[in-house]
């Protein structure tokens, strides 16, 4: 078979073609925006710093400045207004709907929940520290006030730092201020009575007409102008290129410079992506001591992406600029998002001159450079997945070799089987993105791989495999009492069909990304091809696509790995670069139980045993080996494979980050951060080799998906089926179980269709938060049967919903790291059950065989003792 799958690559190395690079492609992959211009406001002059946002679908603009008379240099007035205007429709006309309580301009201007947030501001004569909402009924505008500013202002930036938090900074005091402010206030709409809060101002140089801008948790505050006297002490503006950012608890830290001032850009500035902040136009002040007027050429047209893990700017695209039609890069006005549009209204096209053009941009997504040689690798790749499955179709003629492979699975296939079901594409691909977004803390955590490796093997898998069991679940009727096992059996089933639409659905959004195809084909294609196989080949065939998957995986990790590491300047300007960002951190001594601290990961071993106890997808591979030493060596295989590809992920994470700090323009600012690594295999790796990396990837998701499918198989027909309908020839059990393993994965498509189709993620976000409420518990019964004698079924039962109880309390109250979710599920429902079982009184059952106490073995010998 594997011969045969290389020879057919070859074949296609040697046959396909290679597509190159086009002008138009070169051209898209600078582009992040798509422009095209709304109806323009009902002034012919248009407004500069007016306030704009969205409110029950509607477009809402209001007050601003101009010069409608003549421009400055002729004498002409500079005038405010408090016209509101509201355009419902993208081709529709705008409506003269009310006026503001006062001529207003340059304020700060954020869409919230319930319409616009309108924050300070001035006149000609004064600032103010009115804070007020715009509603749009569908027939009128309503006005709502709010806590006042601790004082007026105007010129400043803000932004919405989460949900309910505002964040202001900077500007001027008054009109004749002679200095610019340092001030930074939030205000939590959450509250019952929000009121705003003066917090510690950045450790730079006080501004106004800054940029600001909200990403990856963090206020970002940008260039802007200070005011310095002259040489006859009257103010003058001197342009700003410092950065800095805010996170809460952890206060402000410098940026890099931006490359040239972005005073007055629109503001606040649009995130794009996880980790790209985009920064459209603005002024650079070249021409700010110039006496231009009509000849002024107009503010800058780039738009610069600042990326905020790797602390890196570069220009990626321009603004639209036609002084024919009009159409100017402005500056003092705002941004809002509009019907999946980034809005830029109105605005000043020149000094002393506005535009009433209403600039709508599109977010460009870029397409990968996947190409024909990678379609053929992805097409023959997943061919030989199926012919896995047609290949163990004749083998499989009992459910035991469906469920179990007839226990004749080799300890290093299983070994391996066990790595991949628990290497999903998810992981594969979020440990690099973790180490390229942060440092090497999680490191640890998987190290706990080694300490579980020898408990599962001496005090767990001796109970798995002598018992003769088909599901771990088998174990907990014959310990404690058939209610049990349901429960167990149960909280499995359920777990596993809240998992599956998401095994294919987040890998589908990445993997479509760089591969071209949309997000529903790539669904249809892992979820049709991984249930065909697993339907025909059961276990054996989920096995051995593991291992396949497992090797190409690995292979194209440590390929990806010397490729980056070259690309990036070699190994030691790799680390030289880590060092200087503080990405090589792996430890964190502290006591604190809210961040992935060493003493938290050392307390997070114990929930290891989750997924090594009591998911029946792992416990599986155990059984499918021909005996318990084999089983033995095929858990030390899958912890000695993951603490290696633990040590490639994470520094292949830590070379991608020196790699894209090098070569920002590569990055694609669209991607998800955790989307990092398939893009590099698609953009970097040479044309075929990332196409069988890639369809390694779709691989991965399969794996998930067909051991989601075979091991729920399982349990339903052994723990539910087989009860309920006894008498059934064992043949007629094989066709039920393949039948629901196709039903299964009928669902698990589905349920990723519909995530990709319909906003309904928020649902299955909830759906699976409960369902993990019930994971600790899960483990906590297994060890509650094997470490002690004298709990029993009703106590059992009673530590399960205690566990979920005590783990919806962590999560909803406290800020306990998630690393201690699991431990905390797992020792709740120990403790509890057993002090329940000590307390209620049940009658006592054989024990011989089902815990340590009466079934001992020693590590290194063969024989039990049985008291």
């Amino acid at each position: 078979m594997a011969r045969w799958f290389l020879a057919l690559t070859s074949v296609a190395v040697i046959c396909a073609v290679p597509l190159c690079a086009t002008a138009q492609e070169t051209a898209e992959a600078e582009r992040v925006l798509t422009w095209e211009t709304l109806p323009p406001l009902p002034d012919p002059i248009g407004y500069a710093g007016v306030y704009a946002g969205v409110s029950n679908g509607a477009l809402i603009v209001a007050g601003g400045a101009n010069f409608p008379t003549a421009p400055p240099w002729d004498d002409g007035q500079k005038v405010w207004h408090d016209s509101i205007f509201v355009l419902t429709q993208e081709d529709g006309q705008w409506q003269r709907v009310g006026r503001l309580p006062r001529p207003l301009a340059y304020g700060v201007s954020l869409t919230v929940e319930g319409g616009v947030l309108c924050i300070g501001g001035g006149d000609a004569n004064r600032h103010y520290a009115d804070v007020f909402l715009l509603s749009w009924t569908g027939d009128a505008i309503e006005l709502v006030e709010l806590a006042s500013l601790p004082k007026p202002v105007a010129f400043m930036c803000g932004a919405m730092l989460d949900d309910s938090t505002i964040c202001v900074a900077g500007g001027r005091a008054q009109p004749d201020s002679p200095n610019t402010l340092n001030t930074f206030w939030t205000l939590d709409l959450s509250e019952s009575e929000p009121q705003w809060e003066d917090l510690e101002p950045w450790p730079g140089r006080p501004r106004m007409l800054a940029v600001a801008g909200v990403q990856d948790g963090a206020f970002i505050l940008l260039s802007g102008v200070d005011l310095v006297p002259d040489d006859d002490g009257q103010p003058k503006r001197e342009y700003l290129r410092d950065g800095y950012k805010y996170q809460p608890r952890e206060g402000w830290k410098h940026t890099a410079d931006i490359p040239n001032p972005v005073a007055a850009a629109p503001t606040p500035a649009v995130p794009y992506g996880q980790s790209h902040l985009l920064i459209l136009g603005g002024d650079s002040g070249v021409d700010a001591d110039k006496d231009l007027r009509e000849a002024h050429p107009g503010f800058s047209t780039d738009i610069l992406a600042y990326h905020t893990i790797t602390n890196t700017w570069i220009r990626t695209g321009v603004l639209p600029k036609n002084p024919e039609q009009g159409v100017w890069p402005p500056v003092t006005t705002v941004t809002t998002e509009w019907n999946g549009r980034i809005i830029v209204p109105s605005g000043e096209a020149r000094p002393g001159i506005r535009t009433p053009q209403m600039l709508a941009g599109k977010l460009f997504v870029r397409k990968s450079g996947f190409k024909r040689l990678d379609y053929v690798a992805l097409v023959l790749y997943l061919g030989a997945m199926v012919c896995i499955g047609f290949y163990f179709l004749g083998r499989e003629k009992s459910t035991e070799d469906f469920f179990l492979g007839g226990r004749r699975v080799p300890w290093w296939a299983a070994g391996l089987s066990i790595f991949g079901t628990q290497l999903s594409a998810i992981t594969y691909m979020s440990f690099p993105a973790k180490t390229y977004a942060t440092d090497w803390a999680y490191f640890l955590n998987n190290m706990g791989t080694l300490v579980i490796a020898p408990l599962v093997i001496w005090l767990y898998l001796p109970f798995f495999r002598r018992l003769n069991v088909t599901t771990a679940y088998e174990y907990l009727e014959r310990r404690f009492n058939v209610g049990v096992r349901m429960v167990g059996s149960a909280v499995y089933i359920l777990l596993q069909l809240g998992r599956m639409g998401f095994v294919l659905f987040l890998p589908a959004m990445a993997l479509s990304a760089v591969t071209g195809l949309s997000v529903h084909v790539s669904i249809l294609l892992m979820g049709v091809l991984a249930t065909l196989y697993t339907v025909l080949g059961g276990i054996e065939a989920v096995i051995w696509t593991d291992v396949l998957q497992v090797v190409v995986l690995a292979g194209g990790a440590i390929v990806a790995l010397v490729t980056v590491v070259f690309d990036a300047g070699g190994l030691g300007e790799v680390i030289s670069i880590a060092q200087g960002d503080a990405k090589l951190r792996a430890f964190i001594l502290s006591w604190d139980l809210t961040g992935p601290t060493t003493f938290v990961i050392v307390l997070s071993v114990v929930g290891g045993l989750v997924g090594s106890t009591s998911n029946q997808s792992v416990v599986q591979r155990y059984l499918t080996t021909r005996s318990e030493k084999e089983a033995a060596q095929a858990i030390w295989a899958n912890a000695v494979l993951s603490v290696l590809a633990t040590l490639i992920f994470f520094a292949l994470g830590t070379a991608l980050f020196a790699f894209y700090k090098t070569h920002p323009d590569r990055l694609n600012p669209a991607l998800q951060t955790d989307a990092v690594f398939p893009w590099f295999i698609a953009e970097q790796l040479p044309a075929g080799v990332s196409g069988i990396v890639i369809a390694g990837l779709f691989a991965a998701a399969m794996s998930s998906l067909d051991s989601c499918m075979n091991s729920v198989a399982t349990v339903v027909t052994t723990d539910f089926l087989k009860r309920l309908v006894p008498n059934v020839s064992d043949r007629r059990w094989l066709k039920v179980a393949r039948l629901l393993t196709l039903v299964l994965g009928v669902i698990g498509s589905v349920t990723a269709l519909l995530l990709a189709t319909y906003d309904i993620r928020s649902i299955w976000d909830q759906y699976i938060k409960i369902m993990a409420l019930f994971s600790g518990g899960l483990a906590g019964l297994f060890a509650l049967g094997i470490f002690t004698r004298r709990a029993h079924g009703t106590g059992a039962l009673i530590g399960v919903p205690a566990s979920v109880l005590a783990l919806y309390l962590v999560q909803r109250h406290t800020a306990l790291h998630f690393f201690l979710w699991s431990t905390v599920g797992i020792v709740t429902c120990f403790v509890v059950g057993y002090l329940c079982s000590l307390w209620i009184p049940a009658e006592k059952r054989p024990l011989d065989g089902l815990t340590l106490h009466s079934t001992i073995r020693f590590p290194g010998n063969r024989q039990t003792r049985t008291d």
